[in-house]
């Protein structure tokens, strides 16, 4: 599993809505499984199967958590809702994630804690045969209990073996889940390491003063 941290908003937003189909990236090149893919719509990431789980969530609070995950993706029978196909599909998901703390599928949403929120959202996420989800924020503004089951569940995404991205400003989180962490700076990659052979110290190192290819504002050298 490969965390992402450092940045700002921006370049990290940015970043997720180019990998997302939302943007299209206008140089380099997004290699999937070593070939060369193009990312131009939301439908040609959905169909690499690449989730995003954004860090508002995007659920609809009025619906319960069976429609949240078919949202837009509705099972037909005939001219109406399949529900029963769709309520024992959730369930199965939910299940398959060893998430225990939501009492119905047929609860609204909007009483559910950040914790539960988030576990709809990722099992949203990996129902549609995923192989990528990248987390954007999972455990911001949650509390220590509702983290916990978070990073949990995080941890069993990558144990199902599906690429997970975890984008994180808690350092603690991604030293307790990651394999693999990148650092952006400025919107430039500027430091790969990998967990368990370093340090928190070196990772902020990275963030704060990491090398950059070119300083954004400034004129190149050969300029």
């Amino acid at each position: 599993m490969n965390a992402l941290v450092g940045d700002n908003g921006a370049g990290k937003s940015t970043l997720i809505k180019g990998l997302a189909g939302i943007y299209e990236f206008d140089e380099g090149q997004v290699y999937f499984d070593g070939e060369p893919v193009s990312i131009k719509r939301p439908q040609d990431a959905s169909d690499l199967g690449i989730e995003v789980v954004y860090q508002d969530l995007a659920l609809a609070d009025n619906l319960d958590v069976v429609a949240n995950m078919f949202l837009g993706r509705e099972e037909m029978n005939g001219v109406v809702l399949n529900e029963t196909a769709m309520e024992a599909t959730a369930r199965q998901t939910l299940d398959s994630l060893s998430v225990k703390t939501l009492q119905s599928v047929r609860l609204p949403v909007a009483g559910l804690s950040g914790g539960q929120r988030q576990s709809v959202a990722v099992a949203k996420a990996v129902m549609w045969n995923s192989r990528v989800v990248i987390l954007d924020e999972p455990t911001a503004a949650l509390g220590v209990a509702q983290t916990r089951q978070v990073l949990d569940l995080v941890r069993t995404l990558a144990d199902r073996g599906l690429g997970v991205v975890l984008i994180s400003h808690n350092l603690h989180d991604i030293f307790e889940v990651a394999d693999r962490i990148t650092v952006l700076r400025l919107g430039q990659g500027v430091g790969v390491f990998n967990r368990r052979e370093t340090t928190q110290q070196e990772v902020v190192h990275a963030i704060t003063a990491g090398t950059l290819k070119h300083v954004p504002g400034m004129a190149d050298d050969d300029d």
